[in-house]
């Protein structure tokens, strides 16, 4: 029944050629979900035995989200690119009411101070992880729309910050800062290869770090953060911490590691081991070797995803090449502000892993982000991304090899 809605749009899924996917890209991405399954039964394995009765439970919940994020993934791969165009507004509307029904009292759910999830009665969804992906894919179709004002004049570089200021806002009135600064990041990085000019982009970037110093300066506990994570061994059982716990963690793992399922860190010392701070127990256990290969992995998804963006811009498909940027860079800024927290050099901050931190909206939201990648790949390769184009199967008759 699915699969019949999609018929008159072949996909990567539903080709002449068969499966016809971008397999360097799908495998790098299976090889993180692999990764963050194993890290997840490990590091949190001593706080589910305690809470739960059964060490297995948050990896068992994990596989669930696994396959979730998967049927995402599919289900992204068989819309055309052209139907995320067209939807681009209805998202954005979307966006704005689900950040708003999170800060109702009875509907957003309050975890350590902080109302980001609509709860329901087996889970939560995280409303911020959802609204990133739905602005990087309404600013990539003005940017479409708009390309000659952007350029051009400094109304056209304005206008989007009237739609991305008040859901920054409603996003720090969670609070969620963290994920502020990566919608924020992404949107610039869109803006500046849409081609804004470099002197309005230094103007946006400067009054981005003086809202920031502002943002900090307004609530204490920001401050205490950031004066915290410059010398976190001064305060080591107070605000400092968790970082303090997260830099032994380092220290113990040294080259080789202790071992998988051999930290000591994620036995109550280290609060959010198998979320925020996944990567400090794995660092544990698989050392400085399983570290640098675990950041090769996201740099090379990160910059696939950029080449993906690249290819479909060669093809004159420019929405799809700035949605892939948006996506490519919402992944870079959450793996550069989570890694740069888990090692010190960043203040403290609530913001997942990409693919292995445990979350289930983080989890789903990057496997469908796979699925809008691989779909742009595929029809920038075969040049069926036009929205006026009738789709056959006839198309395929010809088409040509996987060469990238």
């Amino acid at each position: 029944m699915i699969l019949g809605i999609f018929k008159p749009y072949p996909s990567p899924l539903i080709s002449g050629r068969g499966i016809d996917l971008d397999f360097a890209m799908l495998a790098g991405c299976l090889a993180l979900l692999g990764l963050g399954l194993v890290m997840i039964t490990s590091a949190s394995s001593e706080v589910a035995a305690v809470q739960s009765g059964n060490p297995l439970y948050h990896m068992f919940r994990h596989l669930v989200y696994m396959a979730i994020g998967l049927f995402a993934c599919g289900a992204t791969m068989l819309v055309p690119i052209a139907t995320w165009q067209r939807m681009g507004f209805m998202m954005l509307l979307g966006a704005f009411g689900l950040l708003v029904l999170v800060l109702v009292p009875g509907i957003g759910r309050e975890v350590n101070g902080s109302m980001r999830w609509i709860g329901f009665s087996f889970f939560n969804v995280q409303p911020s992880e959802i609204a990133k992906v739905f602005v990087v894919i309404y600013l990539a179709g003005y940017l479409v729309r708009r390309q000659t004002e952007v350029r051009e004049s400094w109304m056209g570089f304005f206008k989007p910050f009237i739609v991305l200021l008040p859901m920054a806002g409603l996003l720090l009135m969670e609070p969620d800062f963290g994920a502020t600064v990566v919608m924020m990041g992404a949107a610039a990085a869109m803006l500046f290869l849409g081609g804004v000019g470099l002197f309005r982009f230094s103007l946006m970037v400067v009054l981005a770090v003086v809202a920031v110093f502002v943002l900090v300066q307004a609530q204490p506990y920001r401050m205490a953060r950031l004066i915290t994570f410059t010398d976190p061994w001064s305060d080591q059982f107070g605000s400092g911490y968790q970082l303090t716990q997260a830099l032994i963690a380092f220290g113990r793992g040294e080259w080789l590691g202790v071992g998988l399922g051999n930290s000591v860190q994620k036995q109550f010392y280290l609060p959010e081991a198998h979320t925020d701070f996944v990567f400090s127990v794995l660092a544990e256990e698989l050392g400085v070797v399983g570290s640098l290969v675990t950041i090769a992995l996201f740099v090379f998804v990160t910059v696939r995803a950029l080449y993906i963006g690249l290819w479909a811009e060669k093809a004159k498909q420019f929405f799809a090449a700035y949605m892939a940027f948006g996506l490519a860079f919402l992944w870079i800024g959450q793996f550069l502000i989570n890694i740069g927290v888990n090692v010190g050099l960043l203040p403290t901050k609530g913001l997942t892993l990409p693919f292995l931190s445990y979350g289930g909206s983080s989890l789903v939201i990057c496997c469908a982000c796979v699925g809008l990648l691989l779909r742009i790949e595929w029809e920038s390769r075969t040049h069926l991304g036009s929205e006026e184009h009738e789709f056959n199967e006839s198309d395929f008759a010809e088409e040509t090899s996987h060469g990238r």
